[in-house]
């Protein structure tokens, strides 16, 4: 086997530590192919497992992007939300519950305010299953240190973990409707579809406009979205041209908002049994590019190669 057949049986995996990492498809990226040029200059003749030894590189590469993020995500204007990715359904019976939800937006927000150490010990052990010993090697750490890091993460991302005993079917569902609403002004389907505790989150980071504090409460949050349509006109948004398609997005049911065929948002709904908790709407271009290019890929019928990545 060459090395370049070893680098491809790697790919998902290191693209799927590398995005869990950064919360950016694109930066993901990045970080497997340095890692290709790093494994092809370098590979050890000896070298017993290509998979592990690039998974280390994956995970100190986007170790060393997260650590210089964190600075630029402070000034970032607005909340600040991870790239969407489209995801193809649910995952398959070989795939763990742990591994989709570790791929929601709203666990990756959580995820963002561990350490970087913290994150990666986690992803590694709860996410992808690698022993203490691993870790320890991948990191340049101790294996206690990796327990206590672990433990430590765990216990801080516990208490806001998202829970939803509602099938795929009936998620889908509720976005439709919730859809259908925004669509045609509805307060009281709006109301409907909500929680009461509803929170939501605009993400269009200094390049376009969006909510620059997160809004909570089914009021609230009815009154914002009712502004944002009836603002719609002034903006420059005829909403005759303004297309909507629900899609699964980070495993969650999603809208994607078009205007006149270009991505304008992607709305990703979390769900709980009492309706819509939480909205988190990504309108920064930026973050729009790889879900753009997968969409483009899936209408031409085929996968999109970040979409399989993410589903390892």
């Amino acid at each position: 086997m060459t090395d370049i057949d070893d680098f491809e049986r790697a790919r998902p995996q290191l693209f799927s530590v590398a995005y869990r990492m950064l919360g950016s498809a694109t930066e993901a990226e990045d970080v497997v192919q340095d890692a290709w040029l790093r494994f092809s200059a370098a590979q050890p003749s000896d070298l017993r497992s290509p998979r592990a030894y690039l998974t280390t590189i994956a995970t100190r590469l986007a170790l060393d992007r997260l650590k210089s993020a964190r600075a630029t995500r402070e000034q970032y204007v607005g909340p600040w939300l991870p790239e969407p990715v489209l995801t193809g359904g649910p995952p398959g019976p070989e795939q763990s519950a742990v591994l989709a939800e570790s791929l929601t937006l709203a666990f990756m927000v959580l995820l963002d305010t561990l350490s970087p150490e913290e994150r990666a010990v986690f992803l590694l052990r709860e996410v992808f299953e690698h022993s203490y010993a691993e870790i320890a090697s991948m990191l340049e750490s101790s294996e206690s240190n990796c327990r206590q890091l672990f433990h430590r993460a765990k216990e801080r991302l516990a208490a806001g973990r998202p829970r939803s005993g509602r099938s795929r079917e009936e998620r889908r569902r509720l976005a439709e409707r919730f859809a259908s609403a925004m669509r045609a002004g509805d307060e009281a389907e709006l109301t409907r579809v909500l929680a009461d505790d509803v929170g939501f989150w605009g993400d269009g980071g200094g390049r376009v406009i969006a909510a620059k504090r997160p809004v909570f409460g089914r009021e609230a949050v009815v009154n914002f979205i009712l502004g944002i349509r009836r603002t719609a006109p002034s903006a420059g948004i005829d909403l005759e041209k303004v297309t909507v398609d629900i899609v699964d997005v980070n495993y969650e049911p999603a809208m994607v908002a078009r205007v006149d065929g270009r991505i304008d948002s992607v709305y990703v709904f979390s769900m709980d049994d009492n309706g819509i908790t939480g909205l988190r709407v990504v309108r920064n271009p930026d973050k729009l590019v790889f879900i753009a290019r997968q969409l483009e890929e899936a209408g031409r019928g085929r996968d999109s190669h970040g979409s399989r990545d993410l589903l390892m």
